[in-house]
């Protein structure tokens, strides 16, 4: 048996900087049984539990091993409703991948890649049925048939909701997510670029929960549409995946300038509001030659290639601690990089210069230096004194995080949080009130799509409990 790790191909450098398509461009079914064929199917599998959303890893990889790919398809569907959304942003070499067994002494199987190309298959083989696949709503047998009156509402359709409402479905509850945007998905459809995560595949794992009998009412903006209180009339129990929207700054002197953006605003304009496709789209960005990314995590990445897909000349990563403590994925680093963005790392903005027209046109930055760790495990970055340089530039992008979504917090002063912002629960999901539970980026902060989903998944099992033990 050959043993070396069948890589996923991507397109070139060169062509993909011209586009926003999809970079990776996912396995033939040649390769991806023979990646499958690499599982020694362990007695004792340690992936598993790395899964947030509890895959059975071993069987939909030995399905896809015999070439039976909508076996592979539905056993991943047993628990995990966004199976083409997981295979391309859910960081497995930090979860199922980091357990196999075959890293130990080599690569480990290339889980996410499996699962993506189970997913892809799907949805480009049997175009014709919903979802790119069966129709989920015709062939569920509720596990109880009394959960058929109750009804659950869900707030938010990102990651975090998406799961829970389609968990609650399968289980026979009528679900309604509310959704404070015109469009479904979240951080996925307005976080995520389009070269890492298409929105057609955002539309079809929707259009999945959709058919499992899940409503989804759009332009709903609960605390002020409705508020908590008012859907506990109506709903026996309550879902907040209301995200983390709201931007963070570094409190540095032009910040206001124009030029400079939060990641959210960057990401939405091109994201949401296409204006990568400018002038079809009516929504420009203009980056100019010279950008800056301050942070190095997913989503600072994503803002780099994006400006250098906008057309900027040079593009900068400005990080204040070193290479290693980067947060983001291994392979989003790397491409980053062969985009040939440069990183300037152990080095912090401690201000940004204005224009005689009120435009950003330089950042002042200092060098820093690793001390002793921090409570983070990551060694504390010290600035160097008098070693401060300038770098020009036109736009900026503050990649530095999210909190929580504030509003619904602001409107339900029963719903206890954290002095940061984030709603407390307990483990099983619970929320301050009673029959409301919480989950992903309104109580992590800004975190993992997996995790939401995770979240997402715990507070459906909850809830299903609850109020079958009432």
């Amino acid at each position: 048996m050959n043993n070396e790790r069948i890589n996923m191909p991507n397109r070139s450098v060169q062509e993909r900087i011209m586009d926003f398509k999809e970079v990776p461009v996912g396995y033939s079914l040649e390769q991806a049984i023979a990646e499958a064929k690499r599982c020694i199917q362990c007695k004792n599998p340690k992936c598993v539990p790395g899964c947030p959303v509890e895959v059975n890893i071993p069987a939909f990889i030995a399905a896809l091993a015999k070439g039976d790919v909508q076996a592979a398809v539905d056993k991943i569907k047993e628990t995990n409703a966004l199976p083409a959304i997981c295979g391309r942003v859910c960081p497995q070499e930090e979860q199922c991948e980091r357990k196999c067994i075959l890293g130990i002494k080599g690569e480990p199987v290339a889980i996410g890649n499996l699962e993506r190309f189970a997913a892809d298959w799907e949805k480009s083989e049997i175009p014709a049925r919903p979802a790119g696949g069966r129709n989920p709503k015709s062939e569920i047998i509720h596990q109880n048939q009394n959960n058929k009156n109750k009804k659950i509402a869900v707030i938010g359709s990102g990651p975090a909701g998406l799961t829970c409402a389609a968990d609650l479905a399968l289980l026979g509850y009528q679900v309604t997510i509310f959704e404070s945007l015109h469009v479904t998905g979240g951080v996925l459809r307005y976080g995520i670029p389009e070269f890492r995560l298409p929105k057609s595949i955002v539309d079809i794992e929707v259009e999945y929960v959709k058919n499992l009998g899940v409503e989804i009412k759009t332009d709903m903006l609960i605390s002020n549409v409705l508020t908590i209180d008012e859907l506990q009339k109506d709903f026996q129990a309550i879902f907040i995946g209301s995200g983390a929207g709201l931007p963070k700054f570094m409190g540095i002197p032009g910040e206001s300038l124009e030029g400079v953006y939060s990641a959210n605003e960057f990401l939405f304009r091109v994201n949401m509001m296409k204006a990568y496709l400018f002038p079809d789209q009516l929504t420009p960005v203009s980056v100019g030659k010279n950008v800056a990314v301050v942070g190095a995590g997913n989503v600072a990445m994503d803002s780099a290639r994006v400006a250098k897909r906008l057309g900027a000349a040079k593009v900068s990563i400005i990080y204040r601690r070193s290479r290693e403590e980067m947060p983001a994925r291994r392979d989003e680093i790397k491409r980053t990089e062969e985009e040939d963005v440069e990183f300037k790392l152990l080095t912090n903005p401690e201000a940004y210069h204005a224009d005689s027209e009120g435009k950003v046109f330089e950042i002042e930055c200092i060098k820093m230096e690793l001390g002793e760790p921090d409570t983070s495990g990551r060694r504390r970055p010290v600035p160097k004194a008098g070693s401060n340089f300038k770098i020009p530039v036109e736009t900026v992008v503050v990649a530095i995080g999210n909190g929580p979504n504030p509003l619904i917090p602001l409107r339900t002063p029963s719903l206890k949080t954290e002095k940061w912002g984030g709603v407390i629960v307990d483990q099983k999901q619970w929320t301050s009130i009673p029959k409301v539970s919480a989950g992903g980026d309104i109580v992590r902060g800004s975190a993992t799509v997996i995790s939401a989903m995770g979240d997402g998944k715990r507070a459906a099992k909850t809830i299903d409990e609850g109020l079958n033990n009432e």
